[in-house]
Formats: C-alpha cells, structure tokens, sequence
C-alpha cells in the first residue's frame, strides 16, 4: 500500500486519479454486502465497513476545509490528530475535553454504527467529488500555496492530497479486513 511519501513522489495527476477512484473501490467493495455485514465490527476494538465510509466521509469535509482555508490564507496552520500537547496547547486543546479531530470521538459522538451505509457512501462520493472538482481548477501558483501541519512543517497543497491519498489507502485495505473479519 502505497504511503504518504511513495505519493509524494508522484506526479499530481496520480494522486488525484486516486482521490477520484475512492468512492468507485468502496462501492465495488461493498457491494452485494447486507448492512449487517457492513456494520459487523471485526473485533470490539476495530471499526466495521459502515464506521470506516462514515470515517472517510468526514474526513473528506475536513480536508475540503484544509484546502479552502490554504486558498484563502497566506500558510495558515492547519490543526491534525497527531500534533504534540504543546502545539496544540496554543489551539486551547488539552486536557479533559479531549481532540475535536479524535476519530475514536469522531465514530461515538456521530454514532457511526447506526448510520446507513449506503446514505454515508453516497454523501462520501458526494463530497469527494466536490473536492476533486476543487482540486482539478487550481492554478500552479495555487498548488504552490501551503499550509502549516502541526507536525511536519509547510505543507504545499500537492502534499495534503499525498496526505490524504494514502489515507485513502489505509482505510480502503482497514474496510477489507473487516469484510473478511480480520481486524
């Protein structure tokens, strides 16, 4: 499974044919699969295929957001999951409320099990395609345009779509595993 750096090597177009071929592979995935099937959770503690297309859907509305805010700003930080206490201390994160991008937080609060595995497919294909649409009218000088990841420094809009294209990925092969029943 390709990585965030293997995508960062190549070329844009290949990332974004990625990005436009997500919604077709959960849909081939998927199909012919009861929405018991889908909502079966492999082990207590992994997500089943309704909480990993819920999870991608969201994510998608998040990234859409990250680019627009790109656009819009010169090299704004951007909040991640993964960034140290400290940085995020300067966001008025930390303590007992927890991360607002927590996808464990994400999967209870929005109650992923229970929601419609079709409807959250739909919405996913949706979205992504709003964002490929986005994507595919910028300029050069736009894909030169960044902004600050909390871990990994300036990232230019091309890196955030490596970003998410191998999340992508990563949750492609987690929804496998769970229609096999492996966690």
């Amino acid at each position: 499974m390709p990585t965030r750096e293997d995508y960062l090597r190549q070329p844009l177009e290949r990332r974004l044919a990625r990005l436009a071929g997500t919604a077709d592979e959960l849909t081939e995935a998927t199909r012919n699969r009861s929405a018991a099937q889908l909502a079966r959770r492999p082990e207590t503690a992994s997500w089943s295929a309704t909480e990993i297309i819920c999870h991608l859907r969201d994510v998608e509305e998040l990234f859409r957001i990250r680019f627009h805010t790109i656009l819009a700003l010169d090299d704004p930080q951007i909040l991640t999951f993964g960034a140290e206490p400290a940085a995020l201390a300067a966001w008025g994160i930390g303590g007992p409320i927890g991360h607002p991008l927590d996808p464990d937080r994400w999967a209870e609060e929005r109650q992923y099990a229970r929601n419609d595995p079709s409807q959250a497919l739909s919405a996913f294909r949706r979205h992504r395609a709003e964002t490929v649409a986005l994507l595919e009218s910028l300029t050069a000088a736009q894909w030169q345009r960044g902004g600050i990841h909390l871990r990994l420094g300036r990232l230019t809009l091309g890196d955030w779509v490596a970003s998410l294209a191998a999340h992508d990925d990563n949750h492609l092969a987690q929804l496998e595993r769970a229609l096999e029943g492996r966690g």
